[in-house]
C-alpha cells in the first residue's frame, strides 16, 4: 500500500486514538498547547489563560497516536528510538511524543499552529500590552528596525512575531519577505513572500546564505536556536533592515547573551559588537499566572566592552543608519 493511499487510514486511526477531547481542542482556535502526562492526565493551554485539566487519555490510545504519527511521517518509534518529533498530518501542528523507557507511559505535547493572526490592537484589548507599547512596535516596524522577540517556553513569541509581520503587511505591503523556519509556524499576509524550511540535509545557516541571493527586503527567522545566529546577524548587517526573529530568553539582556552563546558555537571571536549593530530592538513577552505580559521594548544602543547599553524605546525615535 502506498503512503498516499494509506495516509487517510492513518489519519482516521489517529483521530480515533486522540478521542473527542483532543480533537475538539485541536479545532479550537484559542488553544495553544495540548499536553498528555505519563499518568494519563490531559491538559490544555488557551490564549490568555492558565493551563487547565482537559481530561484523561488511555495509555494504549496514546501509544497508537504516537505510532500513527511516526508512520504517517515516515519515521520509526520503538524502545531504541522512543522520541517522535514531527508535524501532525494535514494540520501541521507541532508534535513531540515520547515512549518508555524514557518515560513511565506514552506522553506527548502538541503545539497548535495559530489559525488566526492576533493584531496588536487585540493584544491591547486583552491586556497583554498597553496602547503605547502597540504604537511603539508599529513605529519600529515602519522604521525598519531589526526586532528580536524573546520569551520563555510557551510565552507566545511566535504569535507576537506573527502580529509584527502583520504590521509589515499593512505598513509596507510591497516589501519582499523571506521567512525561514524549522517547523512551519509563521503566518504572513504579505503578497510578496517566500517561505523556506530546514530539512535533514539543509540547516538554517545554509538557508540564510541562500536567502541573500533571493532578493529579500526583510529577513524573518522563526526561532534562532543554533550557530545560524551568526549568519542571521551578518544578513541583518548587510543592508537588510526590518527583520524579525525570536529567541528563547526571559529578558532583553538574556536575549542578547543568548545570541552570544549561539554565535560562539561557530566563532571564537567575541560577537558583542556585531550583535549590538544588528539587533535594534528587543521585545520580551512572558507568561504569568494571570496571562501573558509584554515588557517595555528595549532599544540596543551598543556594547561598551562590558555590557550592552539598552534604553526604553521611545515614540518618535528614528532609526540610525
Amino acid at each position: 500500500m502506498t503512503q498516499s493511499r494509506s495516509l487517510p487510514r492513518l489519519i482516521r486511526k489517529l483521530e480515533d486514538a486522540f478521542g473527542p477531547a483532543v480533537r475538539a481542542a485541536l479545532d479550537d482556535p484559542s488553544v495553544v498547547e495540548i499536553m498528555l502526562n505519563s499518568d494519563g492526565s490531559l491538559y490544555v493551554e488557551r490564549l490568555g489563560q492558565a493551563i487547565r485539566r482537559l481530561g484523561d487519555m488511555d495509555a494504549a490510545a496514546a501509544e497508537i497516536a504516537i505510532g500513527s504519527i511516526a508512520h504517517a511521517t515516515g519515521t520509526s518509534v520503538d524502545e531504541r528510538r522512543p522520541i517522535v518529533s514531527a508535524e501532525l498530518p494535514v494540520s501541521g501542528h507541532r508534535f513531540e511524543g515520547v515512549l518508555p523507557p524514557i518515560v513511565a507511559a506514552p506522553s506527548f505535547s502538541i503545539r497548535r499552529r495559530a489559525s488566526r493572526l492576533i493584531p496588536l490592537a487585540q493584544y491591547v484589548d486583552d491586556g497583554v500590552m498597553t496602547g503605547k507599547q502597540a504604537r511603539l512596535l508599529a513605529h519600529a516596524v515602519a522604521e525598519r528596525l531589526n526586532i528580536l522577540v524573546s520569551g520563555g517556553t510557551g510565552s507566545g513569541k511566535t504569535t507576537l512575531a506573527n502580529a509584527l509581520i502583520s504590521e509589515i503587511a499593512a505598513i509596507a505591503p510591497d516589501d519582499r519577505l523571506i521567512i525561514l523556519e524549522d517547523t512551519v509556524e509563521i503566518r504572513c499576509g504579505s503578497h510578496n513572500v517566500l517561505s523556506l524550511r530546514t530539512s535533514d540535509e539543509i540547516d538554517m545557516s545554509r538557508l540564510l546564505k541562500s536567502t541573500l541571493r533571493l532578493r529579500p527586503d526583510r529577513i524573518i527567522v522563526g526561532e534562532v536556536r543554533d550557530a545560524a545566529a551568526l549568519s542571521l546577524l551578518k544578513a541583518w548587517n548587510t543592508g537588510h533592515p526590518g527583520g524579525i526573529a525570536t529567541v528563547h530568553a526571559n529578558c532583553a539582556h538574556s536575549a542578547l547573551r543568548r545570541l552570544e552563546q549561539l554565535t560562539a558555537e561557530t566563532s571564537r571571536q567575541p560577537m558583542q559588537h556585531v550583535i549590538a549593530e544588528a539587533v535594534d530592538l528587543v521585545v520580551s513577552i512572558e507568561r504569568t499566572a494571570t496571562g501573558r505580559r509584554l515588557g517595555d521594548p528595549m532599544r540596543v544602543l551598543g556594547h561598551d566592552g562590558t555590557a550592552y547599553r539598552l534604553e526604553q524605546y521611545r515614540e518618535g525615535e528614528r532609526h540610525a543608519t
